[in-house]
């Protein structure tokens, strides 16, 4: 498998209709949001459904979520000592895990174990998604309907357990990032690799339903995919993600659905950079 060789980067919208999409827990596990009310999803949220994927799609990973446990090990620092004993050299560490587990090779790592420090810097970046209009979120009081405990004596029941859940009513989020080959190379992240991004990507939301985010809540629309035609680029990072425009339909209304956004591509400015060899592919989410 060939080591990247091409600089890529890719912008991706998804729809969050009745859902909590990345709630806070110093807030009460309210969807996050900043200080204008546009809502947030933090990059570690979006990295850790992004490995839920590639685990999905069979390969190994490092990070694994508690309920996704595959191997039996029940900390990193146990998956760590059952791979490396303390005899390993730090680089035949790094080497070994970056061949070895996917989400190393493609976003790094920081090892921590065996009073070892190692760092290991991968190419797949991603930025903070934040939606593209301010978001309310919509606060909802809950009881238990059955007993959860004796009733005390005298009483027909016991008392209800109250509780509140939060979800966003509706919202539109942008993610943006970049997979980078020099770091690429370091990591033995391959073009294949980059595929796997762009299918974990495009099926974010994917057996990752909950009560929180139930199954048609939370829906990818359209990532757009940057390849550039070297390890440089014709571009910065930030210039090829200025390249998707967005605008609203009407002003002067609320937005409620995808389509009350008119999302696109700056044609002119698009075509200096595809004179330059920049090739951009727009994916509709699964």
């Amino acid at each position: 498998m060939a080591t990247l060789e091409n600089k890529i980067d890719f912008v991706m919208f998804f729809e969050a209709i009745g859902a909590n999409v990345n709630g806070d827990p110093l807030n009460g596990n309210m969807p996050r949001t900043d200080y204008d009310g546009y809502g947030e999803v933090s990059d570690v949220c979006i990295k850790r459904k992004m490995r839920n994927r590639m685990q999905d799609l069979g390969y190994p990973i490092f990070v694994q979520a508690n309920d996704r446990i595959v191997d039996n090990l029940k900390s990193l620092e146990e998956r760590f000592g059952a791979t490396f004993d303390k005899k390993v050299s730090d680089d035949k560490v790094y080497s070994m895990s970056c061949e070895k587990w996917m989400d190393v090779r493609s976003f790094g790592q920081v090892m921590t174990f065996q009073s070892r420090s190692i760092g290991i810097r991968g190419p797949v970046s991603i930025a903070i998604a934040k939606s593209l209009s301010p978001i309310d979120v919509i606060s909802m009081q809950i009881t238990r309907s059955t007993n959860g405990m004796k009733a005390k004596e005298g009483a027909s029941r016991s008392s209800d357990t109250m509780g509140t859940k939060h979800f966003v009513e509706f919202g539109v989020y942008k993610i943006k990032g970049s997979i980078n080959p020099y770091f690429a190379e370091k990591t033995g992240f391959t073009t294949e690799d980059a595929d796997v991004i762009k299918n974990a990507l495009k099926s974010l939301f994917v057996n990752d339903a909950s009560s929180a985010r139930p199954d048609g809540s939370m829906d990818v629309k359209q990532l757009y995919w940057f390849t550039h035609p070297s390890k440089l680029g014709v571009a910065s990072s930030a210039k090829v993600h200025d390249l998707v425009e967005i605008s609203m339909i009407d002003e002067n209304n609320k937005p409620v659905k995808y389509n009350d956004y008119l999302i696109k591509l700056k044609e002119e400015k698009l075509a200096i950079l595809k004179q330059k060899g920049l090739q951009v592919e727009i994916i509709e989410g699964v």
